[in-house]
C-alpha cells in the first residue's frame, strides 16, 4: 500500500498538472500556447471576419445600387390593388342608442380623415377631372398630388355630423384603393356594394355613384409623392327599423374598369366584405 507520504506527493503532482494546462510557467504557454501562438490565431480570425464583413457590405452596396428609391424593383406580384374599409374592421357591431358602443368607430373615421382637411389639401393641385394626372420629368423629382377633401364625401365627411351617421342608425363606411404605383385604371371605376343574401338596402354613395376619378392616378410613390391621398368612396347604409338586430354581410366591390375583384384566392382583390349589426 502506499504510504501517507506518497499520496501528498501525488495529489500535489494532480495539482501542478491542473494548474499547468492553464498556465505552465516553465514554457510561458497558456492554455497550451505560447503568445506567439495566441497572436497568430487571432491575427487569422481578425484578417477572416474582416474579409466577410467586407464581403457582405460589398454585396449589399452592389444590391443596393440596382433599386430605384421612388420604385420597387419587382412588383408583379400584386398587380391589382386591394380594397380597404375605414373603420379598419371588418366587424361593426353597436347600439344606435349606447354613445360609448359607437365612439371607437367614430374616433377611426375622423383620425383617418385628419390628412383630408382643407388645410391639408389646399397644399395639392386642382386637378381635371376625367384625365390621368401625368407628371413627365426626373423619376426623383417631388410629384404633385391632387386634392381630395373631405367635403367631397358629403355627409360622410363628418362635417355636418360627426357621428358620421352612427347616432341615427344610417352609418358611414369609407373605401379605398390600396396605392400601387404606376397604376392607371382603365375605363371608369366606381365602387358598388350590396347585401349577401338577406334582402336589399338602400344605400347613398360619396362622390355620386361611386366614381373613383382618374385624376388620382397613377401614383409614383410614397417619397416621390409625399402629399398623396388616396380618393375615397363613403357609402351611408340607410337602415331602417326592419334592419336593426340583424347581422348583415355587405360586400363592396370595384366596378367599371380593368381592376379584377373576382379572384377566389384573394378575397380582399378589388373587393372586400365586411358585416355589420345595429342594435336598438
Amino acid at each position: 500500500m502506499a504510504s501517507s507520504e506518497d499520496k501528498v506527493v501525488a495529489k500535489q503532482e494532480n495539482a501542478t498538472t491542473w494548474k499547468d494546462s492553464f498556465y505552465n510557467p516553465r514554457t510561458g504557454e497558456f492554455m497550451g500556447r505560447t503568445a506567439t501562438s495566441w497572436a497568430l490565431i487571432l491575427l487569422f480570425y481578425l484578417v477572416f471576419y474582416a474579409f466577410l464583413a467586407g464581403m457582405f457590405a460589398l454585396t449589399m452596396w452592389v444590391m443596393l445600387m440596382t433599386l430605384d428609391d421612388n420604385v420597387p424593383k419587382y412588383q408583379d406580384r400584386v398587380p391589382f390593388p386591394g380594397l380597404a374599409i375605414q373603420p379598419n374592421t371588418l366587424d361593426i357591431i353597436y347600439n344606435k342608442s349606447e354613445p360609448l358602443k359607437y365612439a371607437p368607430y367614430v374616433q377611426k373615421l375622423e383620425s383617418f380623415l385628419l390628412s383630408y382637411n382643407d388645410t391639408e389639401q389646399e397644399k395639392n393641385e386642382e386637378c381635371t377631372r376625367g384625365e390621368y394626372f401625368l407628371q413627365d420629368g426626373a423619376e426623383d423629382m417631388e410629384k404633385k398630388a391632387c386634392r381630395f377633401k373631405r367635403g367631397f364625401l358629403s355627409l360622410c365627411s363628418g362635417l355636418s355630423d360627426t357621428n358620421f351617421g352612427y347616432s341615427e342608425g344610417k352609418p358611414c363606411i369609407l373605401l379605398k384603393l390600396n396605392r400601387i404605383i404606376g397604376l392607371k385604371p382603365r375605363g371608369d371605376p366606381y365602387i358598388t356594394c350590396a347585401v349577401k343574401k338577406d334582402e336589399p338596402i338602400q344605400m347613398q354613395y360619396f362622390p355620386r355613384e361611386g366614381s373613383i376619378d382618374k385624376m388620382y392616378f397613377p401614383y409614383y410613390g410614397k417619397k416621390a409623392h409625399e402629399t398623396y391621398v388616396q380618393p375615397l368612396v363613403a357609402v351611408k347604409l340607410l337602415l331602417t327599423k326592419e334592419d336593426y338586430n340583424k347581422e348583415l354581410a355587405i360586400e363592396c366591390k370595384v366596378e367599371g374598369s380593368d381592376l379584377r375583384n373576382n379572384d377566389e384566392r384573394d378575397k380582399f382583390l378589388g373587393r372586400v366584405t365586411f358585416r355589420i349589426k345595429v342594435e336598438a
